[in-house]
């Protein structure tokens, strides 16, 4: 089991939101399809079929827990499980 697969396993089972590298999971969005835009410090997803558009920030090297918790419910109701 790869790096990223990893990640989406523990964002998906939601055990440590805040403790998820910024870096990480935008390679992993992009690597699931997600197109970036980035607008200041502003880093925008959006791909085709899903109407949720996951806008997110740093915080320190970390991502924001409550944008964790965001990409989660995406996941989740577009039935993402692959990386």
């Amino acid at each position: 089991m790869g790096k990223y697969e990893k990640l989406l396993i523990k964002i998906i089972e939601g055990k440590s939101d805040e403790n998820i590298a910024f870096d990480d999971l935008c390679k992993l969005l992009t690597r699931l399809g997600f197109e970036l835009r980035i607008k200041g410090s502003h880093h925008i997803f959006r791909k085709e079929g899903i109407t949720e558009k996951p806008n997110l920030q740093k915080d320190g090297n970390k991502a924001k827990s409550y944008q964790v918790r965001q990409i989660r419910d995406i996941f989740i109701k577009n039935n993402i499980k692959g990386a």
